[in-house]
């Protein structure tokens, strides 16, 4: 994992007057916040696997958001990361695993798809019955990602419904993609005893259904999806899509599911296909320093990061303040709350995502 705590216990706190004062190149004077001559602070990023959208995106995040001890100022064209601060993207299996390695604080922050983030917050859906995740807090909403559901074209598999009896792959055992599949397939009135689940990755899974061992795989990746990609430049694919009705029972309830489509030659030679949207969530520990808090999110949409982010990943021109509290069902960290009512966004936005 890397030796690297969270810093909430040792800081002292900003008052609001001294907070509205600082700018990026502020932070290197603030308590807390390592000077760029001083070693280097390490914070952890957890992601997914090394061919996920979590992990690129993580990545990318992770080099807009650091500042190494050294780099040139901001101001003098350098890093306009948080001074001292060198971001790491981990990678894991996924959302759930992310949520758990918060919960028991052995990461600093992760990406979690909206859904899986909201159901730990509250105690409900998988939490139901292991409870809520109570130092779970939202910094940012980044960018979509959309279920899609792979399977070889000409399968005779049109239709959710034709995955009864078929072999599918669902994710790994501790991914978001597992579980926004079985709520899928839920929805649609295909439990798992009415289908034979494979429990790999996405990548994996392409192998398999190119060799014929399975039949169709989930995934959950803003388009394009660099595994579907390179699969359809080797197996002629097409995409099951999502109808409308099922979208609507899947949002009975979870307003973080959104109808969207995947646009025609996405992939090569698969026409546009209807599916759901769910918003990625930066989520940190609670005990998470304000002050470093704020200074990841200043460096995440400070104006100069902005050409990176729109060429560093196709997904990175969804990164923007004016959508960053979209989807975001559970309670802000403060440091963030600060940053959202420092930077304009409507109060009112703000309120309802703390705590009463």
């Amino acid at each position: 994992m890397g030796a690297c705590g969270l810093y909430g216990a040792a800081m002292v706190r900003l008052s609001r007057r001294q907070a509205l004062g600082c700018g990026i190149g502020a932070l290197a004077g603030l308590p807390g916040v390592s000077a760029r001559a001083q070693d280097p602070r390490f914070f952890r990023i957890a992601t997914g696997p090394t061919e996920s959208t979590f992990f690129q995106i993580g990545t990318l995040i992770g080099q807009v958001v650091s500042s190494p001890p050294g780099a040139r100022e901001c101001e003098r064209g350098g890093s306009c990361g948080v001074p001292g601060l060198i971001a790491v993207s981990q990678t894991t299996s996924g959302s759930v695993a992310n949520i758990e390695l918060i919960k028991t604080k052995r990461i600093d922050s992760g990406l979690c798809q909206a859904d899986i983030a909201h159901w730990a917050f509250h105690g409900s859906g998988m939490y139901r019955l292991s409870g809520a995740i109570t130092n779970l807090r939202a910094i940012a909403n980044l960018f979509p990602e959309i279920i899609h559901v792979v399977v070889r074209k000409g399968a005779a598999i049109a239709s959710l419904a034709d995955l009864r009896g078929k072999r599918v792959a669902l994710g790994e055992q501790d991914s978001g993609i597992r579980v926004t599949a079985r709520a899928v397939l839920d929805a649609a009135g295909l439990p798992e005893t009415e289908f034979r689940a494979e429990l790999i990755a996405p990548s994996r899974a392409a192998d398999a259904l190119r060799e014929g061992t399975i039949d169709a795989f989930f995934e959950m990746a803003g388009p394009p999806s660099p595994v579907i990609t390179d699969l359809a430049t080797h197996l002629e694919v097409a995409l099951v899509p999502i109808p409308e009705a099922l979208i609507a029972r899947l949002r009975d309830g979870a307003p973080f599911f959104t109808g969207t489509t995947i646009p025609a030659d996405t992939y090569n030679g698969v026409p546009e296909a209807q599916s759901v949207s769910i918003g990625t969530l930066w989520v940190v520990q609670a005990e998470a320093s304000e002050q470093i808090v704020q200074g990841l999110l200043r460096a995440l949409f400070h104006q100069n990061n902005r050409r990176t982010l729109d060429q560093g990943h196709p997904l990175g021109r969804f990164i923007r303040l004016e959508t960053a509290l979209d989807g975001v069902a559970l309670e802000l960290h403060p440091g963030a709350a600060l940053f959202y009512f420092e930077a304009g966004i409507d109060p009112a936005q703000v309120r309802r995502r703390l705590p009463p």
